[in-house]
């Protein structure tokens, strides 16, 4: 499906596209891009990041399942999460917790153990969009998957909404929904979800110091995500400024800003997946993330042809992002030929 593709390699262009300008001021990337940003990609291949490798450990700890439950993809998340650690290509400065957490899952704790319970950091959800690219998978089941792979590092409750939330986005764009839809469906997620504990997923990660009941630990991950989206809202509707998108919705280091500052640059620029990139990668938050997950948003809503075809040919991991993307137009075509109307899914 070109959406899934689309997707996929979008969310590898903003990672490249965002990796030069992290940790500078928009001043400093100005100085160093011009006014216009970072536009092109640089190398052969144009080198990712963390969050690029760990998007591919989730989407290949998914690759060929049949059978989508916290006992079949815990060890397979949990195999691909530790060679990701010890991998030689881990060498992009990644985030402490997702290190710290993976150092516990390679000594075999469980991972309520490993994980690192106070942390929402995006590393929870830069990585998430491939579980929102499998085909027909039921919305239940989606929000299982995108909270277990976030729990495993991160244990805070925004961590796992956000990364339901951003798990959703990607597939309410693959299929079909506008990008200016998208915000107000997520903001009317988190009130239904707002009580939805998911024990089978996450055990007994609720109990920690200062929640009650599994709805009041959840809750109130659900609640920060609202408070941000809303804000999300709120920008949208006022005239584009043009300024850092992270003046808007938040800088991207925790999990909920990463998710609406990526949503922001995509609506902001939805006919322009280049442009809404570059956008992404010009602020002064973590814009590698940022722009990672603008790519795979604006990705989904445009597919592959959206993105220049030097970047598709040019981009590090592209054999990987090109046989995850097969897999999943073979998976689909299965689909479609038991299902004469194709593939349909409950909404949001």
């Amino acid at each position: 499906m070109d959406r899934i593709a689309g997707s996929l390699y979008g969310l590898a262009f903003g990672d490249a596209l965002g990796r030069p300008t992290e940790f500078l001021t928009v001043g400093e990337i100005d100085r160093e891009f011009g006014p216009a940003g970072p536009d092109d990609l640089v190398g052969d291949p144009a080198l990712v990041t963390d969050d690029t490798q760990m998007a591919l450990a989730v989407a290949w700890a998914l690759h060929g399942v049949d059978r989508y439950t916290a006992d079949v993809l815990e060890p397979r998340l949990r195999e691909r999460f530790v060679a990701w650690a010890h991998s030689p290509e881990n060498n992009r400065a990644p985030g402490m917790t997702c290190l710290r957490a993976c150092g516990g899952l390679a000594e075999g704790a469980p991972w309520v153990e490993a994980t690192i319970a106070g942390s929402k950091g995006c590393g929870a959800n830069m990585r998430v969009t491939p579980v929102g690219l499998v085909p027909g998978l039921d919305l239940d089941v989606l929000a299982g998957v995108s909270q277990l792979q976030a729990a495993m590092t991160h244990g805070h409750p925004t961590a796992l909404a956000a990364s339901e939330l951003t798990a959703c986005a990607t597939r309410l764009l693959v299929d079909g929904f506008e990008l200016a839809d998208v915000p107000a469906a997520l903001l009317a997620r988190c009130g239904e979800r707002r009580s939805v504990y998911l024990e089978e997923w996450l055990g007994s990660l609720w109990q920690m110091p200062g929640a009650t009941t599994p709805a009041d630990f959840i809750a109130r991950g659900w609640d920060e995500c609202a408070v941000v989206l809303e804000r999300l809202v709120a920008a949208l509707a006022r005239p584009d400024d043009g300024l850092d998108a992270c003046l808007a919705t938040g800088e991207g280091w925790i999990a909920e800003e990463a998710l609406a500052t990526g949503l922001y640059c995509a609506v902001r620029h939805a006919d322009d997946p280049v442009r809404c990139l570059v956008r992404a990668a010009r602020t002064s938050g973590d814009s590698d993330s940022i722009a990672a997950l603008a790519g795979a948003f604006v990705g989904a809503a445009h597919g592959l042809a959206a993105w220049p075809a030097d970047w598709v040919a040019r981009i590090e991991y592209a054999d990987q992002l090109a046989a995850l993307a097969a897999g999943a137009h073979e998976r689909t075509s299965g689909q479609d030929k038991a299902r004469p109307d194709g593939p349909s899914g409950r909404a949001l």
